[in-house]
């Protein structure tokens, strides 16, 4: 392989394996070897239709031969042309006007013209699909967050119990991350910009050249090339290579979504240790192969994995922003033939093993009520100190009187001391500086829905926000993920 060209169509076997093993049909059709030569073989007909259109002496019989030929994609036989040649781009031109019998693909355009805008293409439209996937996780996120939109849960800090919230709000919170991650990646695919056809250094020299001279002519096929392509834009002053920030930036768009989707499985993971809730199990599965009575959130897991899959690929794109040789270089070649389809992979599987969750998910309301009813005198602390402040106390002491109480009634749960030690209500009770009897503390507590102040509305907010975008890609919301194994 000769690495001062294009990455291959295909990324390298021993990194992508198990990206690609979750990644559904149609984002592994997108970035296969197959998928990539068919596009390149649509660009140089594009092409060569658009230079004859504008004047340049290329047959309709030629054009004709080569539309002929054009799913005529022997793999191995490029791979010996390139063995000999040891240069891809060569080797591929080579076969199709092979099998065309002609000699009129190419014509003024140099390996990137080629490579760099078929990249662009894959990448185009594996965005795309990650925005229908991306938009159908917020939808099913959005069903969720309404259906357990005023189920209290004992609402964590540091994993410690911290203040009341509802079920619908924890969902709203890792959807409304994924909101900032689709909405970044909209922008994203309404700007992105393709190279072009700019020749060898990016002076359209060649096609200058082709035409005599004539700038218009060569605007014009671009423009047509644009079209084709189905980009709205293209760099105006760009050398042999696109900006590899360019790809840092699509990669991290992926991460960004991907980080949504790990921060709602890390905390489902601990609320399923906890018998919250579970993640599905399905029938005939196995947690354990040691303790048949596991149910391991896995696919959780997984999309925690995914992630930090991501993660590396950020890291590697990283290294490429910033590291351009004048015009260009392709020391890149070796990181993007790599990090760009897996990417890719990565965030796709993710997203497909991340609606199977949503999907399938089971939540078990009595544990997280027995929960609720073991925290809530301490979840209520915040409300009990404003009360205490209103009828007349000091802030600072009503906090180290409530602090005081609390640590004392939490010390006795954990060491088993209920029978014979007050509970917090009375110790609190019992304390002048806070200046609240029994009875008000008792109804503070018997208000249970104070106390998770605007979840619901909230959820609302998300619930509405997520299914307007959701409508806008027809089909998302009854999209089926792939039946993960």
């Amino acid at each position: 392989m000769n690495a001062a060209h294009t990455p291959t169509p295909a990324p390298s076997p021993i990194t992508h394996v198990l990206a690609e093993r979750y990644a559904s049909p149609t984002m592994k059709a997108l970035w296969s070897p197959t998928g990539r030569i068919a596009l390149e073989r649509d660009f140089w007909i594009a092409v060569m239709k658009a230079q004859r259109e504008l004047g340049l002496a290329i047959p309709a019989a030629a054009i004709a031969d080569y539309e002929r030929v054009k799913s005529q994609i022997d793999l191995d036989s490029i791979d010996a042309r390139e063995r000999l040649t040891l240069h891809d781009v060569k080797a591929r031109i080579e076969e199709f006007s092979g099998l065309a019998g002609r000699e009129f693909i190419h014509l003024g355009l140099t390996s990137r013209d080629l490579t760099e805008n078929v990249e662009q293409l894959q990448v185009l439209r594996a965005l795309r699909l990650v925005q229908f996937k991306a938009a159908a996780a917020l939808s099913r996120l959005a069903a969720q967050a309404a259906t357990h939109r005023d189920q209290l849960l004992t609402g964590r800090t540091h994993n410690v119990p911290a203040q009341p919230t509802t079920l619908g709000k924890r969902f709203a919170m890792f959807g409304e991350e994924l909101l900032s991650a689709f909405t970044r990646l909209g922008e994203l695919l309404g700007r992105y910009p393709v190279r072009g056809l700019k020749g060898a250094v990016g002076t359209q020299l060649d096609q200058l050249t082709l035409f005599g001279g004539d700038f218009k002519k060569t605007q014009k096929l671009e423009q047509r090339i644009l079209k084709h392509l189905g980009f709205k834009a293209a760099l105006s002053a760009v050398g042999q290579v696109y900006p590899r920030s360019l790809d840092f930036e699509v990669v991290t768009a992926l991460h960004q979504i991907a980080a949504a989707a790990a921060s709602f499985a890390t905390t489902l993971r601990l609320m399923a240790g906890q018998g919250l809730l579970s993640e599905g199990f399905q029938k005939g599965q196995v947690g354990s192969s040691a303790m048949p009575h596991k149910m391991n959130a896995r696919n959780c897991e997984r999309i925690c994995g995914f992630t930090t899959i991501l993660s590396g690929y950020v890291t590697m794109c990283a290294g490429l922003a910033g590291h351009q040789w004048n015009e260009g270089d392709v020391s890149c070649s070796v990181v993007r033939r790599v990090a760009l389809p897996d990417a890719f992979y990565a965030i796709d599987g993710l997203l497909e093993t991340w609606l199977n969750v949503l999907g399938q998910m089971t939540v078990f309301p009595a544990a997280i009520a027995a929960e609720n009813a073991r925290q809530l005198p301490f979840l209520a602390t915040t409300t009990i100190l404003m009360e205490a402040v209103k009828a007349g106390a000091g802030r600072e002491t009503a906090h180290e009187a409530i602090k005081e109480h609390a640590l004392a009634a939490a010390r006795a749960l954990r060491e088993g001391d209920t029978a014979s030690a007050p509970d917090l209500v009375e110790r609190l009770a019992g304390d002048a500086r806070l200046g609240l009897s029994e009875t008000a503390l008792r109804k503070i507590l018997a208000e249970a829905h104070r106390f998770v102040g605007a979840a619901p509305a909230q959820v609302d907010h998300f619930v509405a926000t997520s299914r307007a975008l959701a409508k806008a890609h027809k089909g998302a919301a009854r999209y089926a993920p792939m039946k993960l194994l």
